[in-house]
């Protein structure tokens, strides 16, 4: 699936100087191996090559990463409470995301006739996304993406980690690691979004913050009907300097079933990396090629402390994959010191749904 927006149409001035590498980083691809290269070595040479290349990477990591459970195509929708506040329409509901997990969130829908983009906003509770505090504590500064997409003409459908914990996700029976659940979740509420008569099926993004952040490029990468991914600050690719760049806990991607939990932390001698992880590093494969799988559609990285300017690097591959399918201005950084999210930050990521689905 690709974006509504055309290859050709302009960006508007708000988004231009986040989609353009910067010059110390142009052409630079580091330490990360080529997703322009076969398995047997053979190169990519054309557009028509990448999709026998792409299904190589998607079986790769879906290979790494366990299988997913049968897909629920037509998840159960229950509306618990609705009200209409300052022009949008306020729906608690109760939705079958995954087998044997029915849990409460979010529908935000605008008034007035549709069907409207929507975007799944992914994060530990649906309250913060919509604004809310949880356990009468106010919600964190700027972590509101669901009622502020809202108020821009969205539907958002705000949703909560499996299970409620986000350190012990509930995934069932499955044998997929749990960043690979999460994305499980993500394709099902795509389906719950697609079958609603508000909602345009070929307008449906996602993002998320911090944990949603990486929830949301898993999604992405894994699930190709989403339209469109901004991610805040995840952690784009693997980085064992940075302690919040975790994705080797075994509530990420260091799931090791049969053996013992590690203890947290960055891996060391005593915390040695378990799961997919362990196998990816040592490997040589990183998250890059999960990006590569989200090409040709629009791809923003709201970047803080764990993603700064030089992630531009790992984005050069994306980038590369873009220009070869004939799409340009499809990949997006923005760099901000902290790892909150800012009023400016989030005026590029609302900006960035506007023009890629709304327009």
């Amino acid at each position: 699936m690709l974006s509504p927006v055309s290859a050709a149409d302009p960006l508007p001035e708000q988004l231009k100087p986040h989609f353009g590498v910067p010059d110390e980083y142009q052409g630079e691809l580091g330490e990360f191996r080529s997703v322009m290269k076969f398995d047997d070595g053979s190169r990519v040479e054309n557009a028509d090559d990448w999709p026998r290349r792409r299904e190589e990477i998607r079986k790769f990591w879906m290979n790494e990463l366990g299988p997913w459970p049968e897909l629920i195509t037509r998840p159960r929708v229950e509306v618990l409470t609705e009200e209409n506040k300052d022009g949008v329409i306020w729906k608690r509901i109760r939705i079958g995301y995954a087998p044997d997990q029915t849990p409460e969130g979010w529908l935000l829908v605008p008034e007035g006739d549709g069907p409207f983009p929507a975007v799944l906003v992914v994060f530990y509770e649906p309250e913060t996304s919509v604004g809310l505090g949880v356990d009468g504590k106010p919600p964190g500064p700027h972590r509101d993406f669901g009622i502020q997409l809202a108020k821009r003409g969205f539907v958002t459908l705000n949703i909560g980690t499996p299970g409620g914990d986000a350190y012990q996700p509930e995934i069932g029976d499955a044998r997929c690691q749990p960043l690979s659940f999460h994305a499980y979740v993500s394709a099902n509420c795509w389906h719950a979004l697609a079958a609603m008569p508000e909602v345009d099926p070929e307008r449906i993004g996602i993002t998320g913050h911090s944990y949603g952040g990486k929830w949301s490029m898993f999604s992405a990468a894994l699930w190709d009907k989403f339209a469109a991914v901004a991610v805040s600050d995840p952690g784009i690719v693997f980085d064992e300097t940075n302690p919040s760049v975790n994705y080797w806990e075994p509530w990420y991607l260091g799931l090791d079933p049969d053996g013992p939990t590690r203890p947290r932390g960055i891996p060391s001698d005593d915390r040695p990396r378990t799961g997919a992880y362990k196998r990816l590093v040592e490997s040589g494969h990183d998250l890059h090629e999960l990006h590569a799988l989200i090409a040709p559609r629009p791809f923003l990285v709201s970047g803080g402390s764990e993603d700064p300017p030089h992630r531009w690097i790992p984005l050069n591959h994306t980038i590369a994959v873009n220009e070869l399918l004939g799409y340009e201005n499809r990949i997006g950084l923005t760099s901000r010191p902290m790892h909150s999210p800012t009023a400016e930050s989030n005026a590029v990521l609302f900006a960035f749904f506007e023009h890629f689905l709304a327009e």
